[in-house]
């Protein structure tokens, strides 16, 4: 099992493939595991890197309360430690406003941005369901929240299974603090200073996530935004070979990416 050490933390990750990095970032609960189907079918064109954030699966337990600025720092420590100058950053949910957060201050280090059903900010409605995730990470309840965020995640039995056994490894205590950062965290007037791409893909099914997309094609100056038909929130393994396709046709899309000396 890989496993980088990060100021006596040990932080699993995975590498497959080769050619263009991809730095793919779960949220809360969820792990690496999110993005089999794009380890699967992205490897074979490009270098897919996945790991697990501190206190989640197979990382080990954080002693420095999780923030975003935590996570950068550690997906900068793993680049460095992979000899990777420049990624694609990608996040998925509350894993796209780290996606923000880290081209908003390591942009030097980005090739662009992928959102997948992500955010610049919380309002209204998400709230209350970022505020329960915050209630039921603590011993007692964790299995409860592990089964409802692995099952709404899941496609098949298998993946449910995967999902939920990763989900069980993690520290309810990093988890919940991940959650409370997210609920908090806004960089919507920062958002016009972004100049790298930035792909955003939203499920067309997701109403309560129509009001970021809208936001974040407002204010990003280079943005691209991709609905999925068939899909609400959950599209890593929900709407896989759509979004697959969407990242392989705008990583493509943009000629400095293709160029080697840009990222290695």
């Amino acid at each position: 099992m890989p496993m980088l050490d990060v100021d006596g933390i040990s932080l699993y990750y995975n590498v497959k493939g080769k050619g263009i990095p991809i730095v793919f970032i779960h949220p809360p609960l969820l792990t690496n595991s999110n993005f089999y189907y794009q380890k699967r079918e992205l490897s074979r064109e490009f270098q897919v890197i996945t790991f697990d954030i501190r206190g989640h699966g197979s990382s080990q337990n954080s002693k420095i309360p999780i923030t975003y600025n935590l996570i950068v720092a550690d997906i900068l420590c793993l680049l460095d430690y992979l000899k990777i100058n420049k990624a694609v950053i990608c996040g998925y949910s509350t894993g796209g406003s780290i996606v923000l957060e880290y081209l908003l201050h390591a942009s030097e280090r980005a090739l662009g941005g992928i959102i997948i059903s992500g955010m610049s900010e919380v309002r209204d409605n998400l709230k209350d369901k970022i505020l329960l995730g915050v209630t039921f990470a603590n011993k007692e309840d964790f299995p409860i929240l592990a089964l409802a965020i692995s099952w709404g995640n899941s496609n098949t039995k298998a993946m449910f299974n995967k999902l939920f056994q990763d989900a069980l490894k993690g520290n309810p205590e990093n988890i919940k603090q991940y959650y409370l950062y997210s609920l908090h965290y806004n960089c919507t007037d920062n958002l016009e200073k972004i100049e790298l791409p930035v792909l955003l893909v939203y499920g067309k099914k997701d109403r309560q996530f129509s009001n970021y997309a809208d936001l974040l094609q407002e204010k990003l100056p280079n943005r691209e935004l991709k609905y999925i038909d068939h899909v609400k929130h959950q599209i890593p393994t929900k709407a896989a070979y759509d979004v697959n396709n969407l990242i392989k046709h705008f990583i493509f899309a943009h000629n400095e990416m293709n160029i080697g000396e840009t990222y290695l």
